[in-house]
């Protein structure tokens, strides 16, 4: 048995949970691993985060308290070890949007208008003391992912353009934003929401991969529920919702989109990076499959008005994924360490 094999049968006997039988839940781009846990009819997640692999379960437990003293719906917290990385999770279940919506296309107003009008209650709380920021600067220093990881991975050598593109966002950012600070859960879509209909009000989203929160702008959350990495979401859908928020929340119509925009290029610049990144490090490839997409939202949001220098900048110094460059950064998958 591995160190942590023997670290988690530990926990688990004093969980009460060592004679539980196990079976693995789908992980994300992270290190963490998820097992379900059944024992007596009951069912629980272990969440393995080590630490020597950088993720921390203190992040994760603090913020999952803060959403639940608001009346929201992490997992409840049925047992920690905080310095060897393991929690035990309370198991909301199998309902994810992102499985619901793939038997039933039909539920797409109605789960993404609940997720919409859970952003509004929650960003009517000041964000809570101990998330970073993420600002101008911290956005910029996200897209040096793409200059490090992607270009690279198609085979094409750095350029001047793509080297000031983070600096470029976050100059755009300093002009576009508003000034507004929320909270910010950063990977909320599909994915990660489950519906807990026998709930009541916001409390029917259930809430994971929390545990990276900041304070930032009211747009970055909605970005990423609505333009999604991993499915489509209809552009009628994508509207309706941008709408309803800024409705809601008393918003001029017009910069908020055109933070949206910016926010929604940036994510996809930053989401192509990490996905070359995921694959020539980490030995994961299934990725890039999503990478298209990705590129199709960086391209609709590089079309708003607001955005022509970062438009011109992005086409001059990025090519596009075209399916021989996406098979370049699959051949190098594993062999790259570090760049």
């Amino acid at each position: 048995m591995s160190d942590r094999t023997i670290l988690a049968a530990r926990f688990l006997t004093g969980a009460g949970w060592d004679t539980a039988s196990h079976a693995p839940l789908a992980g994300d781009a992270s290190a963490r691993s998820y097992q379900r846990l059944t024992i007596n009819g009951r069912a629980a997640v272990l969440m393995d985060a080590a630490p020597a692999q950088g993720e921390s379960t203190e992040r994760f437990a603090r913020m999952a308290r803060w959403l639940a003293d608001h009346g929201y719906s992490p997992p409840a917290l049925l047992a920690a070890d905080h310095a060897h990385g393991f929690l035990l999770l309370e198991d909301l279940g199998d309902d994810l949007f992102a499985r619901l919506l793939a038997a039933d296309p039909s539920r797409e107003a109605e789960l993404y208008a609940a997720a919409t009008d859970f952003l509004s209650d929650l960003h009517r709380h000041p964000a809570p003391d101990f998330v970073a920021p993420l600002d101008a600067s911290g956005l910029a220093e996200l897209t040096m992912l793409v200059p490090k990881w992607y270009l690279p991975g198609i085979g094409e050598p750095a350029n001047p353009t793509a080297e000031v593109l983070p600096d470029l966002i976050g100059a755009e950012f300093a002009r576009l934003g508003d000034g507004a600070v929320v909270t910010s859960l950063r990977d909320f879509h599909a994915e990660n929401l489950i519906w807990l209909p026998e709930r009541s009000g916001h409390a029917r989203l259930g809430l994971l991969d929390f545990q990276d929160a900041v304070a930032t702008h009211p747009a970055y959350d909605l970005v990423s529920l609505l333009q999604d990495a991993r499915r489509d979401v209809s552009e009628m859908t994508e509207a309706a919702m941008i709408a309803r928020y800024v409705r809601a929340n008393g918003l001029d119509p017009a910069g908020f989109g055109a933070v949206y925009a910016l926010l929604g290029a940036q994510r996809a610049l930053r989401i192509a990076g990490i996905f070359a990144r995921l694959t020539l490090r980490d030995g994961k490839p299934h990725y890039l499959a999503y990478l298209p997409r990705v590129w199709r939202h960086l391209d609709r949001n590089l079309a708003h008005p607001a955005l022509g220098d970062l438009a011109r900048a992005v086409h001059e110094s990025l090519p596009a994924p075209t399916p021989e460059r996406v098979q370049r950064i699959k051949d190098q998958c594993g062999r790259h360490p570090t760049l």
